[in-house]
């Protein structure tokens, strides 16, 4: 048996050296991709490049490698690789180990240069200089629905949405020792307190509960006071060394948080495609459905429809909307024009790929 598992392994360590002769030679042919784009001033990251790699791989593959494997595996390469270029920046409302610092690694992988700000107006600041790149600010949660504050920033910026990050949101509960009987107080920020409300209540009711400005701020102020907890992520627990005590403690196992990728240049069709709008229309009777018509008439689906007030005008309210398409196809274009025409203000956000379900994990 013994015998056995050593021929196998010795076969895994001739897999593992071609696997890495492999990367060298694809790195070889990325860096000279590099200096070809250097000379006609092309953007050195593609987006639908990427998307076309990891179609094509999970198609090719035929198992038992899992395909989410595939994806985080492909997903550093080309993060490695992409770096070898010049690294990708990327900023985020911050601190490290928040759950947006953990989508931006979902999406742009472990060599990119993170860049982590202090609110979400800083993070559209930081990409409109061209500070960075790329943004990532959350948008909606699953549970606790619309963060209004990035949408209030999308009336004024001119930056468009290049994609969309789901994140399975999972919340720990964590310490220094790691007893529940040792907690006093508990940190984190509002949401995970209302998204573990049940949790709590049922085992923890007469803890007193401090709100902060992030899960990670949490963890921080639970690693310097060890009568307190705090609820965060795995990576925040990791960073800043506490133990976990309970995993998963979310009153809602389907608990996602839907983030969006902004920038500053338009993406072109994949097939698979949303376009979110903004809009405001007169105060009058008919006009909500008058909205709707043009995307019924033209069969398309509006995927999500959110309402702010305008901040301009008492009872005036600016519509978010998200829909199926893209946005130069002809029904996008025939649907938008008809809405537009009974608007007193309308804005295209972007057209972007869609983000999938499946395998989007934020422990």
């Amino acid at each position: 048996m013994k015998n056995e598992i050593k021929r196998y392994r010795k076969e895994i360590d001739k897999v593992d050296s071609k696997i890495l002769e492999l990367l060298n030679k694809r790195a070889r042919h990325v860096i000279k991709i590099g200096k070809i784009k250097k000379g006609v001033a092309a953007d050195f990251h593609s987006p639908e490049r990427e998307r076309q790699i990891y179609e094509r791989l999970e198609k090719e593959n035929k198992g038992p490698f899992p395909q989410d494997g595939v994806r985080a595996i492909f997903r550093e390469i080309m993060s490695a690789s992409l770096s070898l270029e010049q690294p990708l920046r990327v900023s985020y409302l911050g601190p490290q180990a928040t759950f947006t610092h953990l989508a931006c690694m979902q999406q742009f992988g472990n060599s990119a240069l993170y860049l982590p700000t202090s609110s979400i107006k800083e993070v559209f600041n930081e990409v409109e200089k061209g500070e960075a790149n790329y943004g990532v600010v959350p948008i909606e949660n699953s549970t606790e629905g619309i963060v209004s504050s990035t949408l209030d920033i999308f009336v004024d910026s001119n930056l468009k949405i290049v994609g969309e990050i789901l994140l399975e949101v999972s919340h720990n509960l964590m310490s220094k020792t790691g007893r529940i009987e040792d907690i006093k107080k508990i940190y984190s920020h509002p949401q995970p307190f209302a998204q573990c409300r049940r949790y709590l209540e049922n085992n923890l009711s007469k803890m007193p509960i401090i709100e902060v400005s992030s899960t990670a701020k949490a963890a921080e102020m639970a690693a310097e006071d060890h009568s307190s907890g705090a609820i965060a992520s795995e990576l925040a627990a990791s960073l800043y060394g506490l133990k976990i005590i309970k995993r998963k403690i979310e009153d809602n196992i389907y608990n996602l948080t839907r983030f969006l990728i902004i920038g500053k240049k338009k993406l072109p069709k994949t097939g698979r495609d949303k376009t979110s709008i903004m809009f405001s229309v007169k105060d009058e009777v008919g006009a909500l459905f008058n909205m709707l018509k043009p995307f019924a008439e033209n069969k398309i689906n509006l995927t999500k429809i959110e309402s702010r007030p305008s901040k301009k005008k008492a009872w005036e309210y600016i519509f978010y909307a998200d829909m199926d398409g893209y946005i130069e196809e002809d029904k996008v274009k025939r649907a938008l024009h008809d809405l537009e025409k009974g608007c007193l203000f309308f804005k295209i956000l972007g057209s972007y790929p869609a983000a999938k379900e499946s395998g989007v994990k934020g422990r």
